[in-house]
């Protein structure tokens, strides 16, 4: 089952499930928050509760796609209580990749750089053999809130001060915190987890820096559990031609981490387990156009897509003049 969230012919938030060239509203909930509340009111899974309130009315999904009404496929009304992170060095790669790591990993130990060993570690510890045991600990970064968040067809902006705007194709995890605190996963969706790869490449610890940028989920969330492998396609078009394209693998059995010790590392804190909160949360990426010296340009477009998760992703690239100057903050 795939959710997407649109503004209907008449103007009206709207949530739906995807049918072939249709979105079906349902009635009821307007959003996907909705949808999640009372599924977790009435005590069923949420594909129940959205295939009770599916109704007769449709949207042409193609239609919606090209007017840009479709929105994330999950949001909150108050941005600041939608919490966007991720967690890096997660993916094992294609096979050629693969094997260059392992080449790499087979040195001592002191000529390790602090990126390898951290892979090291997800390879070793990743995966523990029991659900109930917790394993290494992953890369983790936080993106924002929820006003960071952009939709299919909404612009990425590229701020004046970046010195780099490039794609992370990526897999996605929704969270809801229920009323007591409790983890909850809607589902998944792709992800573009759009960072500033040249400003990280001049020294790892400005990896906080260097993912401090909007990023963007969607058209559709799936319901309920994915492949353990999934291969998607990412690829870079400008002035409507492809510029570059690349494969990517992602899922689980594509990962040194299992999804469920990455969910753990992020919500042990009791922090993020604060009622009512959405969670964003980017599982990883082996495949970026920078690694094969790809420049990306104001207008650009960004599309990737994946099988299970329907329609691409597409966002345009958009170059912001500056909005905050040199010289500190106005004393008080």
């Amino acid at each position: 089952m795939n959710i997407v969230q649109i503004v209907d012919s008449k103007g009206k938030r709207r949530v739906g499930l995807v049918a072939a060239d249709k979105v079906v509203l349902l009635k009821k909930a307007a959003t996907t928050l909705d949808l999640a509340r009372m599924a977790l009111k009435e005590g069923v899974k949420l594909s129940a509760m959205a295939s009770s309130l599916a109704g007769s009315a449709a949207e042409d999904y193609a239609a919606a796609l090209d007017e840009n009404r479709v929105l994330t496929p999950v949001d909150h009304p108050d941005p600041a209580h939608c919490i966007i992170t991720g967690t890096g060095l997660t993916h094992l790669g294609s096979a050629a990749a693969r094997d260059g790591m392992h080449k790499k990993l087979a040195g001592k130990g002191e000529e390790l750089t602090d990126s390898l060993r951290m892979f090291k570690m997800g390879l070793e510890g990743g995966k523990p053999a029991s659900k109930s045991d917790a394993g290494v600990q992953p890369e983790w970064f936080y993106k924002g809130d929820g006003s960071w968040l952009v939709g299919p067809g909404q612009p990425l902006p590229l701020p004046s001060f970046a010195l780099d705007g490039g794609e992370e194709p990526e897999l996605a995890g929704l969270y809801l915190i229920d009323d007591k605190g409790r983890p909850v996963r809607l589902g998944f969706s792709l992800g573009n987890e759009y960072s500033d790869h040249v400003t990280e490449r001049q020294n790892y610890l400005y990896l906080a820096h260097s993912k401090l940028r909007h990023s963007a989920i969607g058209p559709e969330m799936v319901v309920g559990k994915v492949p353990a492998s999934i291969e998607g396609m990412s690829r870079i078009l400008r002035g409507g031609q492809v510029i570059w394209e690349k494969p990517f693998l992602t899922g689980e059995g594509n990962m040194s981490h299992t999804l469920a010790n990455l969910e753990y590392h992020h919500f042990k804190y009791d922090g993020f387990r604060r009622p009512g909160d959405l969670h964003i949360h980017y599982f990883g990426t082996a495949t970026l156009s920078i690694a094969d010296n790809v420049k990306t340009q104001d207008g650009d477009v960004f599309e990737i897509s994946a099988a299970p998760f329907g329609a691409a992703l597409r966002n345009p690239l958009k170059a912001l003049k500056p909005a905050y100057k040199p010289g500190g903050a106005k004393p008080l």
